[in-house]
């Protein structure tokens, strides 16, 4: 299995230092150097990150004949990463950070304006065309731009993986999977941002998902997780393992690496995304801590701030609603039964909560329950689903419902967000919810996890 990477590649500098003082000759800091580590940057980052889990990664990008230029081939080459470099018309582009108690004080480019690279050779043509799966990591720099290599990647058979860059050309069609960012997504689209950012971001990713004529967009949100938009109007929410307040700064290769990676080894796109977040936010997380930076604030809404450990009853989640709602939070809600509450459940939950500042559990009643799923259910009556869902720390308040369906609920609740969890491509309760602007969204489940498999298994044995 063989993932290569196109795109530009910068030589990356992190000068590390303290500040004592101010220089007498002009108001700025005076930094005293106590370590420089130089390592590859743009898709040198991601064909290390992805070398670095053992994957068989071969970079093809443009490289100057000057002292960058050889550093990053060392560097890149004692990763086992195989390079094939196009020539680059002028110096090797370089970004050096200066960084003292983990803030950048300042950052200098090197490099000048981008410059077409030279001819791609037969044998970079041949290796795209028997790639397992190829990146494409756009800086905006002119790999992404060269005729041919975009010819050969539309040739190929094999999934591909597209980070663009607003400076960049947009991806050839067909691609497999395309991973701007918020910012990019918006810029991209031309989407003002109107409404919370995350039906920003699935406005935007459809609309790209359809001019880019491309499989799936998703949209990366930092801590706020990734939005896939796929055929369905529907998106599928993956929110992060847990926060981090970790430099950001290469985040992107290590999604869109990770994204590929999972592709070549024969994952759906929405396996490859969730995977792609985990592997981001792990890298975050391993990252310096940035002191006093807004990643290290405490959550609003957390499970700390709650009083009381159970909140069932309509009263309590239209008040708790409308609490939210005042301050200009996000009110979150889903729904089901809950019969016996296992790790597919909880998994769910944790994810509609990372949407937003408070989640509603709507919940089945008996009765409902029972018209549902036949006699013989539920095996656990709704005052006991209901005080074990209330005192989960990401349930925030349980509302008990006898219709068939959650709608009515909803109609008076008017969440901003509904979630369910599985693979669905359409939501019922779409239309209902778009009525006061809010939006349906799926998150990811834990598959071979369910009620009905859990009492199937128990009374076979």
């Amino acid at each position: 299995m063989r993932l290569v990477i196109v795109g530009d590649t910068l030589l990356d500098r992190d000068v590390l230092g303290t500040v004592t003082r101010i220089a007498p000759d002009a108001p700025a800091p005076v930094l005293d150097e106590e370590a420089a580590h130089e390592r590859p940057g743009g898709a040198g980052l991601a064909a290390l990150l992805a070398a670095a889990h053992g994957h068989d990664v071969a970079l093809v990008t443009a490289l100057a004949a000057d002292a960058a230029g050889a550093r990053l081939s060392e560097l890149l080459t004692a990763a086992g990463i195989e390079v094939y470099a196009l020539p680059l018309p002028g110096p090797t582009p370089e970004k050096i950070r200066m960084r003292a108690g983990g803030q950048v004080l300042l950052r200098l480019d090197r490099g000048g304006a981008p410059q077409p690279p030279g001819d791609a050779p037969d044998a970079v043509l041949e290796l795209l065309r028997d790639a397992t799966a190829i990146l494409v990591s756009d800086y905006g720099r002119g790999m992404a731009r060269h005729p041919a290599l975009r010819a050969a990647i539309e040739e190929s058979k094999a999934p591909v993986v597209w980070d663009p860059h607003p400076n960049g050309p947009p991806p050839v069609p067909n691609v497999r999977l395309v991973t701007p960012n918020e910012s990019e997504a918006r810029r991209l689209s031309g989407d003002a941002g109107n409404g919370s950012g995350l039906s920003t971001a699935q406005r935007a990713g459809h609309v790209l998902r359809q001019r880019w004529q491309a499989g799936a967009v998703v949209v990366t949100r930092g801590a706020e997780g990734a939005v896939l938009c796929q055929g369905g109007p529907t998106p599928l929410v993956v929110p992060v393992p847990s926060a981090s307040g970790g430099d950001t700064c290469g985040a992107g290769d290590a999604f869109a690496a990770a994204a590929a990676v999972a592709l070549a080894g024969g994952a759906l796109v929405s396996e490859a995304v969730a995977a792609a977040v985990g592997a981001a936010s792990r890298y975050v997380a391993g990252s310096p801590q940035k002191a006093g930076s807004p990643g290290n604030a405490e959550p609003s809404g957390t499970a700390g701030e709650r009083a009381e450990p159970e909140r069932i009853g309509a009263a309590e989640a239209g008040r708790l609603a409308a609490e939210v709602h005042a301050r200009g939070g996000t009110v979150v809600a889903t729904g089901g039964c809950f019969d016996l509450l296992h790790t597919g459940h909880l998994a769910t939950l944790r994810a509609a909560r990372a949407l937003g500042d408070c989640l509603i559990v709507c919940l089945n009643s008996d009765d409902s329950v029972r018209r549902l799923k036949g006699e013989g259910r539920p095996l656990t009556r709704q005052e006991d689903r209901g005080r074990l869902l209330a005192a989960l720390d990401c349930v925030d308040a349980v509302v008990v419902f006898d219709e068939p369906t959650p709608e009515p609920v909803l109609t008076w609740l008017r969440p901003d967000v509904w979630v369910k969890g599985g693979d669905y491509d359409n939501l019922p309760e779409t239309e209902v919810v778009r009525r006061w602007g809010g939006q349906t969204v799926i998150v990811p489940y834990l598959d071979g996890r369910s009620t009905t498999k859990t009492i199937a298994e128990a009374r076979r044995r």
